[in-house]
């Protein structure tokens, strides 16, 4: 990652089904460059269950728009051609790709097959609810319309874990499959241990102690890489996936493409979640989305001024380990949930401020956040304001920071610069009523003037002899002060 550097998710959930999205990115290459993106994540690129799957229902790993599957050629993304276009043109701008994969389960399957299973209370994974029957489920994975391009590999029951669909009893329910090193297995420690265990997410669970499988898997991404040339990835639903077979992938990884191989990976977090323990088993060699520093995001834009701000973040992943802290405001997931997970429209300009203007951390931008959100419930972008940090972080926000995290609802940092850009800057915000907060910027300041970079504050503040100022701040506001020039 460069210094400052600045990942964009591009894409959210309601996008449109018009395969435009590879293309948009294509065009929009040099406007994200000049903006100071430094990265971009982007969908996962493989065919889903049909065109407008969004691209987590994986169907074909090999089939990137290329293939006549599930009703389309195309991905909702576009073609095989035009993703690889639209990565040469971010490569030509010097911005790095990164690949969402999903490797956690496979739906669409394309035909039926009989088989035992038991049921499992979805509450407590580790209760078994019935005696073992047989069902039929779509776990055979042919891919007729690739026809053995690239891996002959065909998927079938004996592969997968559990499933969710019987064909014989429509109704939600969690098989566990049956066989040989299979079934409930309440020791298991390796994945989320949500619900007893949290192995199944959804459609047919991939069943990693297969050693076919893992091998299949490996020679996927490694295919998918020299495909692709994407320069990282984004491992989609890891808490479901086990830790040891994550280690194992990414040492797979990085002794085909490095060691500084970029790898993030997504582990949603619970109450009484334990990163720790999975960073320790895979010995620390990935970065996770800060999910905890999200949720003290959301709960505070819920809260107001019920919401501690000088503990915005405990526990965070960027706090204990900030090489490791990809932060984020909201992502693709936020807004289909919101009961449980959107960040306030209200409170994204002093969350944004806390990811892009802070030394720790990797921040990633939402898209839905930047341009808007499609679908049921949209809602606008704000771009302007998350354009004006962004220039912020690319000319100020560097060297030292001071922190005056010293109120439970103004909080405040400075960061001091360096050689390349000396003057830095000063960041305050509330969380309920307007305020101030008395900060040192340097006797060699005195009488200089500062402005709110982002018109919340009308007025200059002038630097006193001793170095120091009161820096105002609204309510529920955000203001970010430059020396004026």
């Amino acid at each position: 990652m460069s210094i400052n550097g600045i990942m964009f998710q591009y894409f959210e959930w309601f996008l449109s089904d018009d395969g435009s999205l590879w293309k948009k990115l294509r065009d929009d290459a040099e406007r994200l460059k000049n903006i100071g993106i430094t990265a971009v994540w982007i969908p996962p690129a493989i065919k889903g269950t049909g065109s407008d799957d969004v691209g987590y229902g994986a169907y074909d790993l090999y089939d990137l728009g290329e293939f006549d599957q599930k009703g389309t050629v195309r991905t909702k993304y576009g073609t095989k051609e035009e993703l690889i276009q639209a990565i040469d043109e971010l490569h030509k701008q010097e911005i790095a790709v990164y690949a969402d994969v999903v490797i956690n389960h496979k739906g669409g399957g394309d035909e039926l097959q009989t088989f035992t299973v038991v049921e499992v209370n979805p509450e407590d994974r580790n209760e078994i609810i019935s005696e073992p029957f047989e069902i039929e489920s779509y776990t055979s994975f042919t891919f007729p319309g690739r026809n053995g391009k690239y891996s002959d590999f065909k998927w079938s029951w004996e592969h997968f874990s559990a499933t969710d669909y019987n064909h014989r009893d429509p109704k939600d329910a969690i098989y566990v499959i049956q066989g040989d090193n299979k079934g409930v297995n309440p020791d298991d420690k390796s994945v989320g241990q949500q619900f007893g265990n949290f192995d199944f997410l959804l459609y047919n669970d991939i069943d990693f102690k297969i050693p076919d499988v893992r091998e299949e898997i490996k020679k996927w991404i490694t295919w998918f890489i020299n495909e692709t040339k994407v320069d990282g990835l984004r491992l989609d639903a890891i808490k479901h996936i086990s830790d040891w077979f994550i280690k194992e992938f990414i040492g797979h990884i990085r002794s085909e493409f490095g060691e500084d191989y970029f790898i993030a990976g997504e582990y949603s977090h619970y109450e009484g979640n334990d990163m720790d323990t999975f960073l320790h088993n895979v010995e620390h060699r990935l970065d996770l989305f800060d999910v905890v520093l999200h949720y003290n995001f959301r709960i505070c834009s819920l809260d107001g001024p019920g919401f501690d701000m000088s503990k915005i973040f405990d526990d965070t992943i960027v706090e204990k380990y900030p090489e490791l802290a990809v932060t984020y405001v909201n992502n693709h997931d936020s807004h289909l949930h919101d009961d449980d997970l959107y960040v306030l429209d209200w409170f994204k300009p002093l969350a944004y401020a806390l990811i892009l203007l802070r030394k720790d951390g990797y921040p990633c931008i939402f898209f839905g956040d930047y341009f808007g959100i499609e679908g049921p419930n949209p809602r606008d972008g704000q771009q302007w304001v998350i354009d004006q940090l962004l220039d912020v972080r690319r000319e100020f926000a560097y060297g030292d920071q001071e922190d005056y995290f010293d109120h439970e609802s103004i909080i405040a940092w400075i960061r001091r610069g360096d050689e390349k850009n000396p003057d830095g800057c000063v960041v305050i915000m509330s969380n309920d009523e307007a305020g101030d907060k008395r900060i040192f910027v340097g006797t060699d300041y005195s009488g200089s003037a500062w402005y709110d970079k982002l018109g919340n504050i009308k007025e200059e503040i002038i630097i006193g002899e001793d170095g120091h100022a009161n820096f105002p701040v609204g309510g529920g506001s955000v203001s970010v002060y430059l020396k004026r020039v």
